[in-house]
Order: C-alpha cells, then sequence, then structure tokens
C-alpha cells in the first residue's frame, strides 16, 4: 500500500509539472496534427532523463489518458518489460498520434514480439492498429526484408491504400515510397502505382522538405544515394 500511495503522489507532481510546461501556441499547433497537447517535446526528454527508466510509474502516467504523461510513459518504460498481449493492448489506447507513433517506435520495435504483432496487426480491422502494423513493416523493408513478399505489399498498397483512413494511409504510403527506395526491382511498380493513385500529392510542404507523394519522394531519395 505504502508504494501504491508513494507512485501516486509521484505521479500527481509529474502531472503537475507538466501542466506547467503546457504551452497554448504548441497546443494549438499540434492540435491540428490531432495531438492534444502543448508541451515542449525537449522540455518532455529533459524530464525523462532526470526520472530515467521506471516502470511502475510509466505504467501510471500511462493509466492517466493524459497525451503528455503517456509520452513521458514511453521515455521510461523499460520496453522489453512488456508481454504481446499488453502490447496490443496498449495499441488499442494509443488514439493520438505522436503517441501511437512514439509507442511503435520506442517500445514495439525494442521488444520481443515486434514481428508476430507486425504480421497480426497489418489484419486488423481497426485502421489504427493495422497502421502499426504497416509501421513496423516498413521497419522490416528497410533492414530485413529478404523473406517479405514486396509483390504482394504492392499488391495490397495498389488495392487498398487510396481508400483507406487517414493514418492507414500515410503508413501504406511510406511502405509504398520505401519500398520503390529499398527495392530497385520494384521501383517503376511503386512509381507507377504512386502516380495511379495520386495519395498526397498536393500535401503541403516546408521548402526543403521532401514531399510525401511517393514518386517525388522515390527519386528524391535514389537521386540522393546515387549523388
Amino acid at each position: 500500500m505504502t508504494g501504491t500511495t508513494g507512485i501516486q503522489q509521484t505521479v500527481t507532481e509529474v502531472l503537475d509539472e507538466l501542466r506547467t510546461l503546457d504551452d497554448p501556441r504548441i497546443r494549438a499547433v499540434n492540435e491540428k496534427h490531432g495531438d492534444d497537447h502543448g508541451v515542449n517535446l525537449t522540455a518532455l526528454r529533459a524530464i525523462a532523463k532526470r526520472l530515467r527508466t521506471q516502470s511502475d510509474l510509466a505504467g501510471a502516467l500511462w493509466a492517466t489518458g493524459d497525451t503528455a504523461a503517456r509520452l513521458l510513459a514511453l521515455l521510461i518504460c523499460k520496453p522489453k518489460a512488456f508481454d504481446a498481449m499488453e502490447l496490443d493492448t496498449m495499441i488499442r489506447e494509443a488514439d493520438r498520434p505522436k503517441v501511437h507513433d512514439w509507442f511503435v517506435n520506442y517500445v514495439v520495435k525494442k521488444g520481443a514480439h515486434a514481428e508476430d504483432l507486425r504480421a497480426a496487426w497489418m489484419a486488423d480491422p481497426d485502421p489504427v492498429v493495422a497502421a502499426a502494423g504497416w509501421a513496423l513493416t516498413i521497419d522490416r523493408v528497410t533492414k530485413a526484408p529478404d523473406d517479405l513478399d514486396l509483390a504482394g505489399l504492392l499488391d495490397t498498397i495498389e488495392s487498398d491504400m487510396g481508400t483507406a483512413p487517414p493514418r492507414l494511409q500515410w503508413a501504406m504510403n511510406t511502405c509504398l515510397a520505401t519500398i520503390g527506395i529499398e527495392s530497385p526491382d520494384l521501383r517503376s511498380r511503386a512509381i507507377d502505382i504512386g502516380e495511379r493513385l495520386r495519395v498526397l500529392e498536393d500535401y503541403p510542404t516546408s521548402p526543403g522538405c521532401t514531399s510525401p507523394y511517393a514518386p517525388t519522394w522515390i527519386a528524391e531519395m535514389v537521386r540522393r544515394r546515387q549523388a
């Protein structure tokens, strides 16, 4: 009982600190992207560095449902301590884009269940969960593509990406571009799919940044590698 009280008190203190760091201007920018917090991520990382790894505190922060608290939880948890069922539950709770992204990249990819979950999540009817499966697949395309059916992935992208919900569509488009960049034999087909579906063709891109439109993205990355 004493330990639980101590954790709860610490959670309250951390939440209070996060509230003092909430900047309305940052929140307004984040809300345009679906994230409901206003904490500068550099400041958030500084708190995580101070707290170091604390699994119990991470679990308690995640349980609050607060976006900034969940981001902090992902920075101080032990990724390899989660079993597959816990990870599956958490991805279904990761309803904000930044939480979703950090959870996949900072926790799932570093654990022992990434490959099993990748296959299960890609087939999940929930598009947010499926997007996580595609994000893990992108990592495989880049690092360990030998036993992946890349042509089959392109088949799925070609048939489903055009009508997919935004977060899933973004992940599938990223996979399309990654296949085109990493697999010369499939590059022409990847570009052709991108040109026909025209997904993210008009996405606003800041000067100096590469467009997420797959044909442009593929061409630019290939050019850089050949330079």
